[in-house]
């Protein structure tokens, strides 16, 4: 039988095999753009519930492990690979509720039971994927009770081996999965975690993570993009929306109301729900229905937008900056009629917004989205009546748009600027002789008026219509589409730039990130200069950001 400490000790060890292994799954991801985040979101979310369960005594029953793992599960559930394991976790809980200890019997009805919750949280279930994983091994520890297994361990050994046999066979299943050369990320990293929990359930031994406790802290402060980053002719929803619930217990309302709504307006739908909270996660062209919607069941404690057709974060610890602790921001009485604030990432950026004006520079961008706690930090911290906020990445605008109602003492205006360089157009065209409100239309003008051109690196090979894409080659943007696939940044960027430039074109500006030195940015100023109209002024920056070796502003 499994006893309640054993249970939550194979929880943990399988919390930290996948966190010792998430960046490896991470590269598992079929998508050439650098948006590789499963491994990173599952660990994130087993490790809510590992997190939760080192205060359980060990006299604690395996009812109360499973419910209090499931539970923290579902909180801290990122993505759809992270909600589709809190799930699985949501129904072992189930079938676990009321017993001190379990047996072989029960334990494969509880995954059963587990499956069973994933399964029906998806509306157009995948096969090839983490579902068919949990399924098969489900499968597996039910045909070891037919052949004598007697033992929970033996159970868990057969669900161990059938998880592994299935992850093997995604690719047959899934095509792009073939044609990528990998197994599903979902899927191994389900493998993991299985893998853990036996070497406990075997030995006793709890797997170590590998993890000192300051990069675990780390890991928990940092902000992974949830969909992946398909291409346009693959997406059929633009914005991955995710919010949790607080249920108003005098709301009786079924959520498969809200999930059955949900599918009449995206796909990828999810609905978790527990005696307290719902978590939904849905792609959709509306998601302002979608957060109306779950507002009929309670109030919104958490919402996340994300516009799938602008990820393209950096893979890999080599290509990420550090995450950096925020200084503290001083809360700051509103004495002037006027302020700004910004999101930026790199010093050079920072710099840049700070000398057009900005009084708190928010750090964050494609590799990292502020919360909106940070922005209304920032906002608070800036001695204005009036703060405009940019937050320069359609990522980043629901969470600005939420500071509205929060700062109390003052107003916010959020500019919805989408890329740096309408940002920074949004800032020149500022007048200190006029109104916010005309200020606000002549930036929101300016904004409007410039094309965004991006250079950054493939993560992984792939295929993009016709043309393969292979590891390291540069990738052209041109306003948020890819349209280049080249070998040199530099190369790229002076294309980008030209394709870009019109009759009408005056200025240009060059904004160098990492990985570009100073000597190849001006080399960059140099053939587009021969590529353009003499009276295009072409400007260079060192921007210093991550991800991206060139942003282009074409005015």
């Amino acid at each position: 039988m499994i006893q309640g400490a054993q249970l939550k000790n194979a929880i943990i060890s399988g919390s930290n095999n996948i966190a010792k292994y998430r960046k490896q799954v991470n590269d598992l991801n079929i998508f050439p753009v650098p948006d590789g985040d499963t491994g990173s979101n599952m660990s994130m979310t087993i490790g809510a519930a590992a997190a939760g369960l080192k205060d359980l005594p060990d006299t604690c029953t395996v009812g109360e492990v499973a419910k209090k793992a499931a539970s923290a599960m579902l909180r801290g559930a990122r993505g759809n690979s992270g909600v589709i394991l809190s799930l699985l976790f949501r129904g072992i809980a189930k079938g676990c509720e009321e017993l001190d200890s379990i047996g072989p019997e029960e334990l494969v009805r509880a995954l059963d039971l587990g499956v069973e919750e994933a399964y029906k949280a998806v509306t157009r279930p995948t096969e090839g994927t983490i579902l068919t994983v949990a399924r098969v091994a489900a499968e597996q520890g039910r045909d070891s009770l037919s052949h004598g297994a007697d033992e929970p361990v033996r159970v868990w050994d057969a669900v161990c081996q059938g998880a592994a046999k299935a992850l093997e066979e995604t690719p047959e299943l899934l095509p792009v999965l073939k044609r990528a050369g990998v197994v599903d990320a979902g899927g191994q990293g389900l493998c993991l975690i299985f893998e853990g929990m036996l070497s406990v359930f075997r030995s006793g031994i709890i797997l170590e993570s590998g993890m000192s406790e300051e990069e675990r802290a780390q890991e928990t402060q940092e902000f992974f993009r949830n969909a992946a980053a398909e291409f346009d002719s693959e997406i059929n929803f633009t914005y991955c929306t995710e919010f949790v619930i607080g249920r108003d217990q005098e709301i009786s309302k079924d959520p498969l109301e809200l999930r059955l709504f949900l599918e009449t307006i995206g796909d990828c739908v999810l609905v978790a729900d527990d005696e307290e909270i719902i978590k939904v996660h849905v792609h959709t062209e509306a998601p302002g229905e979608a957060l109306q919607a779950g507002l009929q069941y309670g109030q919104l404690l958490t919402v996340k937008i994300d516009n799938m057709k602008q990820q393209h974060e950096k893979l890999g610890e080599a290509a990420v900056s550090a995450p950096v602790e925020p200084a503290r921001l001083e809360r700051q009485e509103p004495t002037e009629e006027l302020g700004f604030i910004s999101v930026a990432a790199g010093e050079g950026l920072k710099s840049l917004f700070l000398e057009l004006g900005c009084a708190v520079v928010v750090s964050g961008g494609q590799t990292m989205n502020p919360s909106t706690e940070d922005i209304l930090s920032a906002v608070l911290a800036t001695p204005a009546k009036k703060v405009f906020v940019l937050p320069n990445n359609k990522n980043i605008l629901m969470a600005a748009e939420q500071t509205i109602p929060l700062a109390e003492d003052r107003e916010v205006i959020v500019l919805p600027t989408k890329t740096i360089p309408q940002g920074l157009s949004a800032m020149l065209a500022f007048d200190p002789d006029s109104s916010a409100e005309e200020n606000q239309e002549a930036m929101l003008e300016a904004a409007s008026h410039v094309d965004t051109g991006l250079v950054t690196f493939a993560a992984r090979d792939s295929e993009f219509g016709s043309d393969a894409i292979r590891h390291g080659d540069i990738l052209g943007l041109k306003n948020g589409k890819l349209h280049y696939i080249e070998k040199d940044p530099v190369a790229t960027c002076v294309r980008v730039a030209r394709s870009l430039a019109t009759k009408q074109t005056s200025f240009i500006t060059l904004i160098y990130g990492e990985g570009i030195t100073a000597e190849q940015a001006q080399e960059a100023k140099r053939l587009l200069s021969g590529k353009v109209h003499s009276d295009v002024e072409i400007n260079l920056v060192e921007g210093g950001q991550p991800v991206y070796y060139f942003i282009i502003s074409v005015e």
